[in-house]
């Protein structure tokens, strides 16, 4: 597991754990089991509501450990100065990702999916849980491998975030054709900026 933090932000939200599953076998269960959750009522809602209190990220969609930094801060942010676009900062990371405003779209596209085999689970708190509890949290609802961070470097799907994004007549990108690596480093930069400067065009 690993860790963001962010001390100039406000300290409930400047502790963000970062977990790396592969080889998912339970998307479909997990997806209705978060629907389920936002709509149950009483005490075992919330009790729901908490078990699945992270955000889940299609990992094939994250180019980079700043791409998805970026969309973390830019949602503790928006959280600190009520200024929120979802109903939670874990969904506003989700929000956050999606080039286009379109919530639904959002959601559909970087949560997860009934076939999603590789998830980011991301937990924006107060530090006050142990990491240990929150990584037992979260190998309890994910049923996966848990591997490094490194690990998305085999996962990112290049060719599908260049089509979220449109970037197949960007060009900059036509002009490193055949270099894969700077292609790679281009199209980071790209969806990187458009994170950070999301909040500013919305």
């Amino acid at each position: 597991m690993d860790l963001f933090y962010f001390p100039h932000l406000p300290s409930d939200r400047a502790t963000t754990h970062i977990a790396l599953f592969k080889n998912v076998t339970n998307s479909a269960a997990l997806r209705k089991r978060i629907i389920n959750a936002s709509t149950m009522g009483g005490e075992g809602g919330d009790f729901e509501r908490e078990q699945v209190n992270f955000a889940f990220i299609d990992a094939r969609l994250i180019t980079s450990r700043l791409h998805l930094q970026t969309a973390v801060y830019q949602s503790i942010l928006a959280e600190s100065e009520n200024s929120l676009r979802t109903k939670t900062v874990h969904s506003e990371v989700l929000w956050n990702l999606n080039p286009t405003n379109n919530i639904t779209e959002a959601i559909r596209r970087y949560g997860v999916s009934d076939t999603a085999t590789s998830l980011l689970v991301i937990r924006i708190d107060a530090g006050t849980l142990p990491a240990d509890e929150i990584e037992a949290k979260m190998r309890n609802i994910v049923d996966g491998d848990l591997v490094p961070f490194s690990y998305l470097d085999e996962i990112t799907d290049w060719s599908l975030i260049k089509k979220h994004h449109k970037l197949a007549n960007d060009l900059a990108i036509k002009n490193v054709q055949g270099d894969v690596e700077q292609e790679k480093a281009i199209v980071d930069k790209i969806v990187t900026s458009t994170v950070a400067m999301k909040s500013v065009m919305a």
